[in-house]
């Protein structure tokens, strides 16, 4: 992704419209809100467009910005949480890609006292050791020093439970952090559903949580995953790719 201003970005254009569909798809996003993110090259970010519906999203409305927030590529603007979210996290983090979304079950656990996302189920395992939260609610992202608070919070992890907002999940490819988006969302449901029943949850012992971390497939997994979702789409909303 950080070749050239060719076919490399015309990949991720394509991926990370196909990314958004999905999400929209699966009730991830937030009516118009919540911003994806590719770090093309230095000083070069791929973000979809604020005000645009992620059930619309076509690789051409995406935008080519720079680290102050400038359109270079594409009409209109990303949002400006996004703009002051997404700079300064790939920047200090040096993830390539930055998801950030209100989806409401990992979102729950972030409005619960002490919230934490609990190695309850072979899903949740996969992150074991690989969360950082940030508890303290700051309010709207107004400005750079919230996102560049945000990296500090985040450290060397891949995702970040932000208290009484959301979450920021990234990686190093459009794939492998979509299917941890996904992922997360779902160890989350369950444990919120099994918090609903009240009883006591039973928690994988760490060293076994620790080895579902580290599956090997966890990539490969990833890249089927994605490539699957741009054969759906190919097939029933092939507009994304345009």
């Amino acid at each position: 992704m950080a070749g050239s201003n060719g076919a490399d970005w015309q990949e991720a254009r394509i991926d990370l419209a196909a990314a958004l569909r999905w999400a929209a798809r699966l009730g991830l996003h937030e009516g118009v809100c919540n911003h994806f993110s590719v770090m093309l090259a230095p000083d070069r970010f791929l973000i979809n467009a604020h005000r645009t519906h992620w059930a619309k999203a076509r690789a051409s409305d995406l935008l080519v910005i720079d680290g102050a927030g400038n359109t270079l590529e594409g009409q209109g603007r990303p949002a400006t949480t996004g703009i002051n979210i997404h700079v300064p996290m790939h920047r200090m983090t040096g993830h390539k890609v930055i998801l950030h979304t209100h989806m409401p079950y990992a979102t729950a656990l972030t409005c619960i006292q002490g919230g934490r996302l609990e190695m309850v189920h072979q899903n949740a395992g996969r992150f074991f050791g690989l969360c950082a939260y940030d508890d303290a609610f700051n309010g709207f992202a107004t400005d750079m020093d919230e996102g560049t608070r945000m990296s500090r919070m985040m450290g060397d992890k891949r995702v970040l439970f932000l208290g009484n907002h959301g979450v920021v999940v990234a990686g190093e490819t459009i794939a492998d952090a979509f299917d941890d988006l996904y992922y997360l969302e779902r160890a989350c449901e369950v444990q919120v559903l099994a918090m609903s029943t009240g009883r006591p949850l039973a928690i994988i012992p760490d060293e076994l949580a620790a080895k579902l971390a580290s599956f090997s497939t966890r990539h490969e997994n990833a890249v089927y995953f994605l490539a699957a979702i741009r054969g759906i789409l190919d097939e029933e909303e092939p507009a994304y790719a345009t």
